[in-house]
């Protein structure tokens, strides 16, 4: 892990605030000053800032339910409620894998593995986001095709991978895209208004029964599972 990633997951700070404190020469390891980015601190290394004994948190990896209301950010300008006034105070310094807009709901990952979030946020890796989406209107599926064919957003195709009917005014929605706010963005391009946006599934980690703002630590096999996830090629449903 290099300095500034082990930096951050200690708590010290950003990313960027610890590339500054490496610059500045307030970082030792076993006593002397390192300002070498590339250096990558083992477990039994005494790093310090500012004559600080800094150490890694306990590894953890936990999945949220995120109500509405809530936005996916530490501290918010406008004092609303953020996702972390959900866990305990005293609690290792997460981040959250991904966000869900404000008035959506459902799944969210929360880890301090840096390798865990690269893999499951890298375009390569294409990993499916599953949805449940309430429109306000009676869904017409003649409308599915021009979805999954793709309507330009912010420059780029946004597309869904599958879309099929669950109820009058129900879809399923699955993405491999995380463009901003893109499944109401999509919705309302071909004139509906989404009502209700729930996010069922990362991967191969569904929501389940986990109930509205209550979260649990995920299992070792779920982690294993969850760093081999790839998305391998299939057909788009259009029903």
């Amino acid at each position: 892990m290099r300095l500034n990633r082990f930096l951050a997951a200690a708590g010290v700070g950003s990313r960027r605030k610890c590339d500054a404190l490496i610059a500045a020469g307030r970082v030792t390891i076993n006593g002397s000053v390192c300002t070498n980015f590339g250096a990558q601190p083992s477990e039994r290394d005494h790093v310090k800032v500012d004559g600080k004994l800094v150490h890694l948190e306990r590894a953890m990896t936990i999945a949220l339910h995120k109500p509405a209301g809530f936005v996916s950010t530490r501290r918010d300008p406008s004092a609303r409620d953020t996702i972390f006034h959900l866990l305990p105070p005293k609690f290792p310094r997460l981040f959250n894998i991904g966000r869900l807009d404000a008035q959506s709901e459902g799944l969210l990952l929360l880890t301090n593995d840096g390798n865990l979030a690269q893999h499951l946020t890298h375009p390569r890796f294409k990993i499916e986001k599953e949805y449940e989406v309430t429109l306000d209107r009676q869904w017409e599926s003649a409308q599915a095709q021009k979805l999954l064919r793709g309507i330009f957003l912010d420059g780029q195709r946004a597309q869904m991978a599958r879309i099929h009917s669950i109820g009058p005014t129900r879809v399923s929605v699955v993405l491999r895209q995380g463009i901003n706010q893109q499944i109401r963005r999509m919705f309302y391009a071909v004139g509906y208004e989404v009502k209700r946006l729930v996010r069922t599934r990362i991967g191969n980690l569904r929501l389940g029964d986990l109930p509205r703002g209550q979260w649990r630590v995920l299992s070792k096999s779920e982690l294993e599972r969850l760093k081999r996830t790839q998305n391998k090629p299939r057909g788009r449903d259009s029903r």
